[in-house]
């Protein structure tokens, strides 16, 4: 299962409407795949102790999702030069190493002039510091406001680049997974030795 991350926790944002197209995307080459909606979680109840505690069921089920991915889309506007607070907030609630270690990752940036540029490679910084495999691939879709109507994306252009990106990355995760070098592989593997 492909999870897709939508990076703020904005209410109808268009993040969210990006996620649901790049749905329909996977889904019309057969992954399976799922909206994991930030402004849907109540990152009220986290206080700062639960960065190594039990935290709240909604909080772990989402990141159980993270953990079980085969892999992560993620879909990032650009908030004052680099990816939303909520996202990091979430991210860094996040099992290391198990939900970052070997886990393949693609990423979509959506913002003004540069199409959430800045906070896509502030992403893979951390997604590399991390070890886990990113998808070369990304998408940048500038200009948002414009290009972006009644969930639809109007530029034929932008639209072919996301289903190839969406087609690619497939791909990828099923090499990493034919090799077992994908995360859920790994933890098969470590499990049984």
């Amino acid at each position: 299962m492909i999870c897709i991350i939508s990076g703020t926790n904005r209410p109808s944002s268009r993040s969210l409407e990006v996620s649901q197209i790049v749905k329909c995307l996977f889904e019309a080459q057969g992954a399976e795949c799922e909206i994991l909606d930030l402004s849907r979680l109540d990152f009220s109840q986290l206080d700062g102790h639960q960065y190594s505690e039990q935290k709240p069921e909604a909080i772990q089920s989402a990141i159980e999702k993270v953990n079980q991915a085969d892999g992560l889309y993620i879909v990032c506007p650009e908030y004052n030069g680099s990816y939303p607070g909520i996202l990091k907030y979430f991210i860094d609630h996040w099992s290391y190493p198990l939900s970052f270690e070997s886990r393949p990752v693609a990423f979509a940036g959506l913002g003004g002039k540069f199409g959430g540029l800045r906070p896509v490679e502030h992403l893979q910084g951390v997604f590399g510091y991390r070890n886990a495999y990113i998808f070369p691939e990304r998408i940048f879709l500038s200009n948002i406001w414009s290009i972006l109507k009644d969930g639809k994306i109007l530029d034929e252009s932008l639209r072919e680049l996301l289903s190839k990106q969406v087609r690619g990355f497939i791909r990828f995760v099923q090499g990493l997974q034919s090799q077992n070098l994908d995360a859920n592989s790994r933890l098969q593997i470590e499990s049984s030795q």
